[in-house]
């Protein structure tokens, strides 16, 4: 008798793709994006899912009806999915991504305990320069990488669980070295998304992060008719960070003050001095509600010269 066969994926995109290929077995979406707002680390409990309700209701006025639909509605399908013998992980390079993978990865160790879990991880494709998004293979592709996912261990999956860990504490000072320390570990993405993760919190130079100064650079360095094409224009110049445009839109917002105009898109004077570092915007921006993970934004410096954290003592 044939095993059966769970997948979860990274977005509705790849659900969508899996779907047309008929790929066998049940296919669950992990509808998150826990690289934004506070964490915990007990991933599917009441606490984590009321943490993650509050933080996007109060960033992206998120309802609670829309929630439920869209997050805890397949979340529940997925608690009931209990018979499968192999869990295939769908997940990308990127940092929205690999925190996703990792908090998933969490749960099923801890529910799901003994199942074979195996990894399908999009990013350099053989014969092609750059890195490539799930949706962005081809067919052949696509099957290939299924054909080759990597299966982990015990040792891999205890790993991710304490990145994870890691990730949910109250300080991000940790992660500075740890994830250098397993060379041969099956996530080879996750430890440029890490360093990724560190440069958001804000810099000692100006008070902003590495991709809220990207943000500026862009508008001051390139001709913008609308906000709408700045967002287009940092979607496609983020690196590993893959965001969304809702999350660009939402820190646009939150810089609105360095911004003369939107149409077309120009620096206000302050947002030229923030940009060249002749003046540090870290008080205006400030927030004790702002979370990365587990951490406060705001309780770490991030240094260029070492790339290395500062802890704020208060």
């Amino acid at each position: 008798m044939a095993s059966s066969i769970l997948h979860i994926t990274n977005g509705d995109s790849t659900t969508e793709v899996l779907s047309k290929l008929n790929f066998d077995g049940a296919v669950i979406t992990w509808r998150e994006m826990l690289c934004e707002g506070k964490t915990t680390i007990d991933v599917g409990s009441e606490t984590f899912w009321k943490t993650r309700f509050e933080f996007l209701k109060t960033s992206y006025k998120t309802t609670k009806k829309a929630f439920i639909d869209y997050t805890l509605k397949e979340y529940r399908n997925l608690c009931n999915q209990k018979q499968q013998d192999e869990i295939v992980l769908w997940f990308e390079y990127d940092l929205f991504c690999q925190i996703n993978m990792l908090a998933v990865i969490s749960w099923l160790k801890r529910y799901r305990q003994g199942r074979k879990i195996s990894l399908v991880c999009s990013g350099e494709i053989e014969g092609k320069k750059g890195l490539f998004g799930l949706s962005q293979l081809t067919e052949e592709e696509l099957i290939n990488q299924y054909n080759n996912r990597v299966v982990l261990s015990q040792d891999d999956i205890e790993y991710a669980d304490y990145i994870w860990q890691l990730y949910c504490s109250d300080s991000p000072l940790r992660l500075e070295t740890v994830h250098k320390f397993n060379p041969m570990s099956p996530f080879v993405y996750l430890e440029k998304s890490i360093k990724a993760h560190l440069q958001r919190f804000p810099s000692m130079k100006n008070g902003l992060n590495k991709l809220e100064n990207h943000l500026l650079e862009l508008a001051n360095q390139q001709k913008f008719n609308s906000q709408e094409e700045l967002v287009n224009a940092i979607l496609k110049d983020q690196g590993v960070y893959g965001f969304g445009d809702a999350q660009y839109i939402n820190k646009i917002q939150r810089l609105k003050k360095l911004f003369s105009s939107f149409d077309p898109v120009k620096l206000s004077k302050t947002g030229k001095k923030v940009l060249d570092n002749q003046l540090n915007f870290y008080g205006q921006i400030r927030s004790d509600f702002s979370y990365l993970g587990g951490s406060k934004k705001y309780s770490y410096l991030y240094i260029e010269d070492t790339q290395k954290l500062l802890k704020i003592t208060s």
